[in-house]
């Protein structure tokens, strides 16, 4: 999951303080300057979604303002998986 991560540049995980994540761990990327990817880490896996912020500065802190899971437990193994978070990032 590592790879996955540094190659489409998401940020290191951080505490969620937004209470959107419950307290989990999340890291993201920007679409533009009001989308991003967001990766949320729980124990074991990983969900993948895309979300609506007026600024990058508000990620993480303040809840998004559209939330849309688009993978939950993402498995890079997975084509279908693979291929939802590139139709994003390319």
């Amino acid at each position: 999951m590592e790879n996955v991560l540094k190659y489409y540049d998401f940020s290191d995980f951080s505490e969620d303080q937004s209470n959107t994540f419950s307290g989990n761990e999340i890291a993201f990327t920007e679409l533009n300057s009001e989308h991003f990817l967001i990766f949320e880490k729980k124990t074991d896996s990983y969900n993948l979604y895309v979300s609506r912020f007026l600024s990058k500065k508000e990620v993480g802190v303040k809840p998004p303002e559209i939330l849309e899971l688009l993978v939950e437990n993402y498995d890079k193994s997975i084509p279908e998986h693979r291929i939802i978070l590139r139709k994003y990032l390319h």
